[in-house]
């Protein structure tokens, strides 16, 4: 579903060169649940952004479904953003004027669709993330969990072929981050949803099928989850550990 291939990225301040992202190699395939964790610094954010590309690579591939998204002229790339790219953002990014439901509905509203078949596909989503009972709601009544949960369905409403999460439980306590994450693992069940995580959640990242933990641009390793969730966790934490740093660059 994506692959991306000797991916550079690098910034120059004052003529000095940085170097960002540095051969980053690796495949999501539909149906994944798949995390990039690494310390504050190391590319994970910038990672992101060039998949989606709101900033452009030096080098590199993007394939996204297999077809290349790098490039692209701005009109085909809003329309790869808004049909086949769905995005959660850590401040969820929801437009205080409008409902729940209708904050759901910006992306095919955007793509013109059919106005019968969008409200029927809303109403699903509300279901299928138990937030029938506060569709009519704006985002200031709701709760930081609930928010995000329906960032999560405005994601999903054009059946998108990778959803690109951002820290989406940075903002939420312990009890919202858990609900996210199971909304996450529901849509990958059920929906066959294909997700990629940038998270500095240990935790929600022991939900994932795979972790890319990045040091200093580069994929440092790659950790999937052959036993149970808690071995998991235990893993990464190790791993996180191997790398050195404060605590609160991971949680």
């Amino acid at each position: 579903m994506l692959t991306v291939k000797n991916l550079y990225k690098s910034y120059k301040t004052n003529n000095i060169k940085y170097d960002v992202l540095k051969n980053v190699y690796f495949k999501i395939h539909k149906g994944e649940f798949v995390a990039v964790m690494g310390p504050s610094g190391s590319g994970k954010t910038t990672l992101l952004n060039t998949i989606s590309q709101y900033i452009p690579s030096d080098k590199g591939e993007i394939l996204l479904n297999g077809e290349s998204i790098i490039g692209l002229k701005e009109d085909n790339l809003a329309y790869i953003r808004n049909e086949k790219l769905g995005f959660v953002f850590q401040d969820f990014m929801l437009l205080d004027g409008l409902t729940v439901f209708e904050n759901i509905c910006l992306p095919q509203i955007i793509a013109d669709k059919n106005i019968v078949s969008m409200e029927s596909s809303v109403n699903k989503l509300c279901d299928f993330f138990c937030i029938s009972h506060i569709k009519n709601k704006y985002p200031a009544e709701i709760s930081g969990g609930e928010k995000q949960r329906t960032a999560v369905a405005r994601a999903l409403i054009n059946n998108p072929f990778l959803i690109l999460a951002d820290e989406p439980t940075g903002n939420l306590d312990s009890k919202s981050s858990r609900t996210v994450i199971e909304a996450f693992i529901n849509a990958k069940n059920k929906l066959s949803a294909t997700i990629f995580m940038v998270t500095h959640d240990s935790f929600s990242a022991s939900f994932c099928d795979r972790v890319l933990v990045l040091r200093d641009g580069e994929i440092y390793k790659e950790l999937k989850k052959e036993t149970n969730r808690t071995e998991f966790l235990d893993l990464l934490l190790k791993t996180l550990k191997e790398l050195g740093g404060e605590n609160n660059d991971y949680e």
